[in-house]
């Protein structure tokens, strides 16, 4: 504190020579502008700390050193968990008599650091349970890989029966053989006894339209002209001098009338 009162005052002391100084050359009165001079630099000048920002930063200084340290402990504590699980997958996929593996409930740092270890060691592992506290992990080994209704009993709190599991599957198969025979029974009630070809025939008749087609006979009464008399048998050459024969008689019959009305 001694030391900076010293630079202080040698401070102003160098600025009221500078000041007088340009006060000489300028020719502008000293008293007037000493005032507004030692205002503008007392107030650029920094101000030394008082006890309050010391003990602020203290405090700072001190959080900050204990935020540090509980990130190391949190990061070492990882660091052994996962030591620890790295033993324990490893001492599961070792022993043979074993299929899979149930750990107790864990916080969701470890779940995931369990999840982590076990792809790497190539195992199987799911997370179950309803609240974030009761969750804990399953490790399954690749060839004992759970099944669907395995998954579904643990996801709803239940304990894997295979003895169970299968008796419910051949229930459940036999309700699915009785439902599809009660539906093709309803099916077969639900026909209708007489068929509508018999009910409507002196509407429709009793064969097919495909087939009455078949049978029909054209009526004498309206004519009936032969295929064979449908087709021209006339060369190009006949049937054009015919049409030229036509036409010189069409201009004939009109020039004969054409005079004789004359």
């Amino acid at each position: 504190m001694l030391l900076f009162a010293q630079a202080k005052k040698s401070r102003k002391l160098c600025a009221c020579a500078a000041f007088t100084a340009a006060a000489a050359v300028s020719g502008l009165p000293y008293h007037s502008k000493m005032a507004d001079l030692l205002g503008s630099i007392l107030n650029s000048m920094e101000k030394p700390p008082t006890v309050g920002d010391q003990e602020s930063r203290r405090k700072a200084r001190e959080q900050a050193a204990r935020l540090k340290k509980m990130e190391e402990m949190e990061k070492r504590k990882k660091a052994e968990f996962r030591k620890k699980m790295e033993k324990e997958v490893s001492d599961f996929i070792q022993d043979s008599s074993q299929q899979k593996r149930k750990y107790n409930p864990m916080g969701k740092i470890e779940r995931s650091i369990l999840h982590d270890v076990a792809e790497v060691a190539g195992l199987t592992s799911f997370s179950f349970g309803e609240d974030e506290e009761s969750r804990y992990v399953m490790l399954f080994k690749k060839e004992f890989a759970p099944s669907d209704e395995e998954l579904e009993a643990y996801r709803k709190g239940e304990e894997w029966d295979p003895q169970l599991a299968e008796q419910r599957r051949r229930l459940k198969e036999q309700a699915a053989l009785e439902e599809a025979a009660s539906s093709q029974t309803k099916t077969s009630q639900a026909c209708p006894n007489s068929n509508y070809r018999d009910k409507y025939s002196h509407l429709i008749g009793t064969s097919a339209a495909k087939d009455a087609a078949h049978t029909l006979e054209a009526n004498r009464a309206y004519g009936c002209v032969p295929v064979a008399n449908k087709r021209d048998t006339r060369s190009i050459e006949e049937a054009m001098n015919e049409i030229r024969a036509k036409k010189r008689q069409k201009r004939e019959d009109d020039t004969g009338a054409h005079g004789s009305s004359s």
